[in-house]
């Protein structure tokens, strides 16, 4: 499908009238879909699909998202460990918003922990160009990372916890972020 094909078929569903038609799903669950954190389900999905006004208010969210990012209004992002234990080590980490990788390396015996800016993320260039002071933190807030990102948009330092990556990220909620500085997401 070509770039002209999707704008037509965007343009068609977001142009026709329901009679009584009303946003089926809230601001909340449509912005969780936008950033992965949730994926719809197959009700949602329908419901979306059947209202025009509530694809509309999706597109507008999205649109909102994009020049957020920008504009240089990056926020943080979260992530989530959602991997099973398979028994091997923890090597790799996203953020749900794809802007974020969290690499894990063993370098001669010592762990050391990489965040990496993903540079085809919307807002990476304006983040890359600013080189901002970032931090990693756990589920539970505690510091596992934290410094200026470098040319490459890279920040690395060493583990700076007794437990493997994967056992600590679960006994702290299975949760991480990547936030400007020291301050929380809101």
């Amino acid at each position: 499908m070509t770039e002209l094909d999707r704008k037509l078929q965007a343009g068609a569903l977001l142009g026709r009238r329901v009679e009584s038609d009303r946003l089926v799903l809230a601001d909340a669950v449509l912005g969780q879909a936008l950033d992965g954190s949730r994926p719809l389900t197959h009700g949602e999905r329908a419901a979306l699909q059947a209202s025009p006004l509530t694809l509309r208010r999706l597109r507008h969210l999205a649109q909102s998202r994009r020049a957020q990012g920008q504009a240089g209004a990056w926020r943080g992002s979260r992530g989530l460990l959602r991997a099973a234990d398979s028994g091997a080590g923890l090597t790799l980490l996203r953020t749900d918003d794809g802007m974020w990788r969290l690499h894990f390396v063993d370098a001669g015996g010592a762990l050391s922990v990489i965040v990496q800016l993903d540079p085809q993320a919307a807002g990476a260039a304006g983040l890359l160009a600013a080189r901002p002071a970032i931090a990693v933190r756990d589920g539970g807030g505690a510091v596992v990372l934290e410094g200026r990102l470098d040319a490459d948009g890279e920040c690395e330092g060493p583990w700076p916890f007794a437990a493997l990556p994967a056992a600590h990220f679960q006994q702290h909620g299975a949760r991480f972020e990547v936030i400007p500085g020291m301050q929380p997401i809101t």
